[in-house]
């Protein structure tokens, strides 16, 4: 299972996330036993991240009031290689068969991913025609929501491809000779701040290219969550924050909220540092060669 710690979640505390989005995954993995206490592992893993303000803040909350305001929502697939080396802290010495009952573990290594955050698009658009992909889950890098996509800004678009620190804990348990059962939980230390598509500021949605790109920047206006079809509260989000119009750089005018939704062009959409997410597993190890009972070395 993953689980995800960035700007949609409930809170901007460290270990803020919202459970209730957790969905299985799995993995695959094959390692080798280089010492009595250390093994180098390599594995592919595949989850599912996802965020939502409609679903995770309190439209009456002091510290998740603007964050409901805001409104953003996404979902992530994540495909991850990494090759990760293991320190036991009890010793297996001899051959498989003489191996520690139990022992506890750290691991720390490298790790490349693949992603792509989507979002539901609204009915429509923010001048009110309705849009072709409604309903449809968008990827949201090519609208360049923060004004990727725009010479006016100097925000370069972030890659699909990128790497991360895997660093985390586990116990492993001797199930019988050829068998071990091991429950970990492992932090992915990340390089970049958009696994969420929000990392940036507001920008001026005269400089974003479609109907669609305005669409998926600035939420806050939706009467309906996109993500679940549940009516916002406007009573909420009207006593805490204000709305106001400006004429974009397309001669357009357009209304938006303030607070954490908006204060201004160029105010925060997302918080400080980068994103982080969290992988918890449960994994089945069979030793190969026990079957044959062989005398090698389990080292």
């Amino acid at each position: 299972a993953m689980n995800y710690l960035g700007d949609l979640a409930p809170r901007s505390g460290f270990a803020s996330t919202d459970i209730s989005f957790t969905r299985p995954g799995f993995g695959i993995f094959a390692q080798k036993r280089l010492a009595p206490i250390f093994t180098v592992r390599g594995a592919f893993n595949y989850g599912r991240l996802r965020g939502d303000d409609a679903s995770s803040q309190d439209a009456f909350d002091d510290n998740a009031r603007f964050r409901y305001v805001r409104n953003a929502h996404f979902r992530n697939d994540i495909k991850e290689l990494s090759v990760v080396g293991i320190v036991d802290l009890f010793a297996s010495e001899g051959t498989f068969m003489r191996r520690v009952q139990w022992t506890p573990y750290f691991f720390l290594g490298v790790a490349g991913f693949h992603h792509n955050p989507k979002a539901v698009a609204p009915s429509t658009g923010l001048n009110g025609a309705p849009l072709e992909e409604a309903g449809e889950w968008v990827a949201l890098r090519p609208l360049g929501t923060e004004g990727q996509q725009s010479d006016e800004y100097d925000v370069r678009p972030y890659s699909l491809f990128q790497f991360a620190i895997p660093v985390g804990i586990g116990a492993r348990f001797r199930l019988n000779d050829a068998l071990d059962m091991s429950v970990e939980i492992g932090y992915r230390h990340l390089f970049f701040d958009y696994i969420d598509d929000v990392g940036g500021n507001y920008v001026d949605l005269g400089h974003l290219d479609s109907d669609l790109a305005r669409a998926m920047s600035f939420r806050s206006r939706e009467p309906m969550a996109a993500n679940t079809g549940e009516a916002r509260n406007f009573e909420a989000i009207n006593s805490n924050t204000t709305e106001y119009a400006y004429v974009g750089a397309d001669g357009q005018t357009y209304n938006v909220y303030r607070g954490f939704g908006h204060d201004g062009v160029g105010s925060i959409r997302g918080g400080s540092g980068n994103d982080v997410y969290i992988v918890t597993s449960i994994q089945l190890t069979y030793i190969l060669g026990s079957g044959r009972m062989n005398r090698a070395k389990f080292r």
